[in-house]
């Protein structure tokens, strides 16, 4: 595919409240064994885009990390290139910290790229898809910039801050809005852009010419009357983690293996840091319904309707239902979770019972003690 591959970071909207603290979205645990970025990353690299470029606003070393070389993405390194790039210098504000200032801080890297077209994607939004057929689409269109969309009958409560799309019958982009929430119909951006490196790098500085605030997006929004802008609608499972409550519900409907169908598709493998360790014990009088385990557990207790990461320990007669366990957590006898977010390596054993909610689940930090 002839294309440069860019994944843009989430904007000022995305907020995971308590996650965020230790590790940028893209490096967000999820579904057990998972980091938000490997979907649109194993769709690049499954689409053959062998040239990746990912910005990361800010604390890149969990990123960094997990991406590695690239390997483990089927990137071959005397092909292709996976880079990690963020700007170098020290924003006054984080008003400042935005695509468009990234894009400009390494701008030799994207002129000095061979690809004639970019492909440039946020981590956040999930789902799966061959970018071949979406840039054959585009040029046969002979549009300017084609953007990715998704139409949903449940933007009232999902979706919500996303840019949303105003279509006319051939699906050309007429307005940018953002989703407010106040209708359940909407056609969802998937902020996915399709253009010329040409047209991209010509987009970039003017953004930065028009404003120090600009993101990529506001430069779009702006050109609506001057460029042809077509949308390319994405079916099938898509969602966007922007919140800690979409986080949690995100994954537990892909604990529903009829859900998780729409995103693991056979032929398409979503790629991710391998490991080695064994599978995971269940014991005697352990009892585990309708949950997501990873490997290298030890399970004692019982566990219902939840996500458990790896090597994580639940010990005795501790309840976890509707959770989300992390890596290396450990649960101890009696414990009662429900409605909660445990971040890696906490130790609950002095607790009798942590509760939430759908909208608000309890959040456990990062290596806490409770």
């Amino acid at each position: 595919m002839k294309a440069l591959g860019i994944i843009n970071f989430e904007d000022n909207t995305a907020v995971i409240s308590g996650l965020d603290e230790y590790r940028p979205v893209p490096a967000m645990v999820f579904n057990g064994r998972y980091r938000v970025i490997d979907f649109v990353l194993s769709n690049m690299t499954n689409s053959g885009i062998d040239n990746v470029q990912v910005y990361c606003k800010e604390k890149p070393r969990n990123l960094i990390e997990h991406l590695g070389s690239g390997t483990n993405y089927n990137i071959n390194s005397k092909r292709g290139k996976l880079r990690l790039l963020y700007g170098e210098k020290s924003f006054s504000s984080p008003v400042y910290n935005h695509d468009v200032a990234n894009f400009m801080l390494n701008m030799q890297y994207i002129e000095e790229d061979r690809n004639p077209y970019v492909v440039v994607a946020p981590s956040y939004f999930i789902y799966s898809l061959d970018y071949n057929t979406v840039l054959e689409k585009h040029i046969e269109s002979g549009a300017d910039v084609t953007v990715l969309y998704t139409s949903t009958s449940e933007a009232k409560t999902s979706f919500l801050g996303c840019d949303v799309l105003s279509l006319d019958r051939q699906k050309n982009v007429k307005a940018f809005d953002k989703n407010r929430g106040n209708t359940k119909t909407k056609n969802i951006s998937l902020e996915c852009y399709v253009m010329t490196k040409k047209l991209f790098i010509e987009l970039v500085e003017k953004a930065a010419a028009t404003s120090s605030l600009y993101w990529f997006k506001d430069i779009l929004k702006d050109s609506v009357a001057d460029l042809n802008i077509v949308g390319y609608k994405v079916n099938g499972f898509v969602a966007c983690i922007n919140s800690l409550s979409e986080y949690f519900r995100i994954s537990m409907m892909l604990r529903d293996r009829t859900v998780a169908k729409g995103l693991f598709k056979e032929g398409w493998p979503v790629y991710t840091q391998t490991n080695d360790s064994s599978p995971t014990t269940y014991a005697a009088g352990s009892s585990v319904k309708g949950s997501v385990v990873a490997n290298g557990s030890v399970i004692e207790g019982t566990v219902i309707d939840s996500v458990i990461g790896r090597n994580v320990t639940i010990r005795k007669g501790a309840v976890v239902k509707n959770c989300i366990v992390m890596t290396g957590v450990y649960i101890g006898e009696n414990a009662k979770l429900d409605h909660a977010v445990v971040d890696k390596f906490a130790i609950i054993h002095h607790v009798k019972e942590l509760k939430g909610t759908d909208e608000q689940p309890v959040y456990v930090k990062r290596r806490d003690r409770i």
